[in-house]
């Protein structure tokens, strides 16, 4: 089998395109949902925990298929739990359009965690299944700007279409297009990359491997129980449990960015596609981004990267509440954006390049389940730190304070992990 982006660019587009619709799948429920949840759904102004019951529901959903999904794409293929996770999807903007209550706008968010955790895990391993190891860090980061910039794109029209057609009837469209979309193409333009990570197998235990093996975590069986894999990724090896803890914090900054950012900018006044554009700048900043900052991870490594990363986007949620305007709004966007940029793709390559292909789809599983743990922990956080403060800026303090602490757990806690910057002995 070849493997490379271009020996296999006709799946790779295809896969691309998958995490664009899986992208813009999130993105339509990230600004007009949020901003009328009082005056299409019932939420009462100041009800901080119940108006983040729909961001805490989608992250424990997501986080538990992300685990799931790891598991199942090594016995089930990796095509088949892609197709499951677009059917998941099917009713979830008729759920939208139609819902009476609060209530149906999470049970239909539990259902986007589904098909969240099972297409956007599937669109990343398969791409990894057949490139190479020294390409990681552009595979991800282009697998995350195709991604955020569905989420971006799908904010920006569906701020549009509500302001034309109504909230409801606008999602109503937008959704049924984009997962119908998917959904076909997933069963008819989609293979099964699950050969390729086998024979990836075959290759490391081949006398030709390279030279220069990662530094995979010791005392591994060759094939691992789930169990055995949680404690791995978990606590046993230091490594990892400092990239499972970042990728949960950082996941703060975006339950942040879904529940209150929309909410924030209306309450100052900001129209929803004023909104759809402020939130659109964190969003392309970040996706675009990531096409540089994957690459560069692959020539001077992910640690540095992953660890600023943190730091400077902590520092980009902290100055949202510091100034007014939208030309300020935009900026602090920008640069929350940025850092998650340098950190988003990185953490993951990280986790990659210290998995055996064995393995790699449970590692990078669990590694989702924990790091999309925290839209549900960070949701509870925000709510908790908002009703406490009483205002919406507390929990702004409580996501920046979050990521520089974690910030510096990875830095201590971390290492380099890309096999060429520090091989194994």
């Amino acid at each position: 089998m070849h493997f490379g982006i271009r020996a296999n660019l006709a799946q790779f587009l295809q896969q691309l395109l998958q995490v664009l619709l899986v992208g813009m799948t999130i993105g339509m429920t990230r600004n007009v949902v949020p901003a009328l949840a009082e005056a299409e759904f019932g939420v009462p102004r100041g009800s901080f925990m119940l108006l983040v019951a729909f961001v805490v529901a989608f992250g424990f959903v997501k986080g538990a298929m992300n685990f799931v999904a790891g598991r199942l794409a090594e016995h089930l293929g990796r095509k088949r739990v892609l197709l499951l996770g677009w059917v998941v999807a099917l009713p979830i903007p008729v759920l939208i359009h139609f819902a009476p209550s609060w209530s149906w706008v999470v049970f239909a968010t539990v259902l986007l965690g589904i098909n969240q955790g099972l297409t956007w895990s599937m669109t990343q391993t398969a791409k990894l299944d057949f490139t190479r190891a020294d390409q990681r860090g552009l595979v991800i980061g282009l697998n995350e700007f195709s991604g955020y910039v569905g989420v971006a794109l799908a904010g920006v029209a569906t701020g549009y279409l509500a302001a034309a057609l109504g909230p409801r009837e606008g999602l109503l469209w937008f959704g049924a297009a984009v997962i119908g979309l998917a959904t076909l193409l997933s069963g008819l333009a989609v293979a099964e990359t699950l050969p390729w990570a086998r024979d990836e197998v075959k290759r490391h235990a081949s006398a030709s491997a390279t030279a220069l093996r990662p530094r995979y975590p010791s005392g591994v069986s060759a094939q691992p129980s789930t169990r055995e894999m949680f404690a791995l990724m978990s606590w046993r090896d230091r490594r990892m449990a400092a990239l499972c803890q970042a990728g949960l914090v950082e996941k703060f900054v975006d339950a942040l960015v879904w529940a209150f950012w929309p909410v924030y900018l209306h309450q100052r006044g900001v129209d929803l596609p004023g909104i759809g554009w402020i939130v659109g700048v964190y969003g392309f900043t970040w996706g675009a981004a990531q096409f540089f900052t994957g690459r560069l991870s692959d020539r001077l490594g992910r640690h540095g990267l992953n660890t600023w990363g943190m730091w400077i986007c902590g520092a980009g949620v902290a100055l949202m509440p510091l100034g007014s305007g939208a030309a300020w709004w935009s900026g602090s966007a920008a640069a929350a954006g940025l850092g998650m940029a340098m950190l988003y793709p990185n953490l993951s390559a990280a986790v990659a390049d210290i998995s055996h292909p064995n393995w790699r789809a449970s590692a990078i599983g669990i590694y989702r389940f924990w790091r999309d743990l925290g839209y549900g922990i960070g949701a509870l956080g925000l709510g908790v730190a908002a009703a406490l403060g009483g205002r919406l800026e507390t929990a702004f303090w409580f996501v920046a304070v979050a990521m520089l602490v974690s910030g510096a757990v990875l830095f201590r806690w971390g290492e380099e992990t890309h096999p060429r910057l520090h091989p194994a002995p």
